[in-house]
């Protein structure tokens, strides 16, 4: 694998880092939950606090196995649309109940999405709440870097929060992100949007750009660091996804018990390579497996760099080998800086 950056990549980067970029994450998975039950059946699905959003607010939250094991990770939200009303609902037919922020969205990797939707259609029954796929209907354009808001034209919003915002006269919802603003938006209106952002100042990036962004944040991505066999402590997401106040969901024990009577076995944690390996590749301590790397990536600011679930014994400062080649990484606790 190269371990350098290109040139282009490292413009990218600069881009995100100095200005405004542009990514199309359209192919995330997206379900619109509605219904007069709504926020109380997610409560009841899900690891954080749904009931206690309010319009305009959101949260990130996971779906778990009986066992605590992650199933999926997700945005939470409960939007406005542009008109004043709930985020209208893919059939154009407001359901009973749906009034004020009654319609919640959910977005999520592109992989997880039928399992998250199958396993919301089947615990539903009974319930007044639908569940429709807005996946083909909805587009996500991410504005990423600090003049994200000045290129978007709306005010900057915390982190899941969101607002009803137009671009051009295209009508869309503005949502805080973590490095910027995500514009959700009818996907026939998707490149009229994109030419307004591109002519606004933003420029586009690559998935590989963004991603160097996430290593360096540590932040775990599911299907990369965190998969069906891993649980929130493990990847290191409590803390924003899990909600020990609220009532009883999928898993609760175990994530509870965990919590606050034991230790995980495995931390997400930040490597700092000798040389860029491969996604999956095996990560040892001494003659022992400790974990796989997860995300890897060249960093401008911090050269070959990844992310891996690994072994609690594998403390910050350990020195493991990664793979065959004689490649080293060293443990470190995250965000890298």
């Amino acid at each position: 694998m190269a371990e350098t950056i290109t040139v282009e990549l490292d413009a990218q980067y600069r881009q995100l880092k100095e200005e405004c970029g542009l990514l199309d994450r359209s192919d995330r998975g997206k379900l619109l939950v509605e219904g007069a039950e709504a926020g109380e059946y997610l409560q009841g699905q899900l690891t954080n606090d749904i009931e206690g959003l309010g319009v305009g607010e959101g949260c990130y939250a996971a779906l778990l196995d009986r066992k605590g094991h992650m199933q999926a990770d997700m945005r939470v939200l409960r939007p406005s649309h542009p008109s004043g009303a709930p985020f209208p609902p893919i059939s154009g037919q407001r359901r009973t109940g749906t009034e004020d922020g009654g319609v919640i969205w959910v977005d999520t990797e592109p992989e997880p999405l039928p399992l998250v939707r199958k396993h919301l259609e089947t615990y539903k029954i009974g319930r007044d709440v639908e569940v429709e796929d807005a996946t083909a209907e909805r587009a996500i354009l991410s504005l990423v870097g600090p003049r994200s808001a000045e290129i978007a034209g709306s005010p900057p919003l915390p982190e899941h929060a969101s607002a009803p915002h137009s671009v051009a006269g295209v009508e869309c919802v503005a949502v805080g992100t973590r490095d910027g603003i995500d514009l959700i938006a009818a996907r026939e209106d998707a490149e009229r949007l994109r030419t307004a952002l591109l002519e606004a100042g933003a420029a586009e990036v690559s998935p590989e750009a963004v991603e160097i962004l996430r290593i360096e944040a540590g932040v775990p991505r599911f299907g990369i660091e965190m998969d069906t066999a891993t649980m929130p402590a493990e990847a290191g997401i409590v803390d924003a996804a899990v909600d020990f106040e609220k009532g009883c969901y999928i898993g609760q024990e175990t994530v509870a018990r965990l919590h606050y009577k034991g230790k995980p076995n495995r931390h997400l944690r930040g490597l700092r390579l000798s040389a860029l390996v491969a996604s999956g590749t095996t990560l040892a301590l001494g003659e022992k497996e400790v974990g796989r790397v997860g995300g890897s990536c060249v960093s401008p600011a911090h050269g070959p760099i990844a992310l891996a679930i690994v072994r609690r014994e594998a403390e910050p400062g350990a020195e493991l080998t990664a793979g065959e080649d004689g490649v080293t990484a060293r443990v470190i606790d995250l965000p890298f800086v």
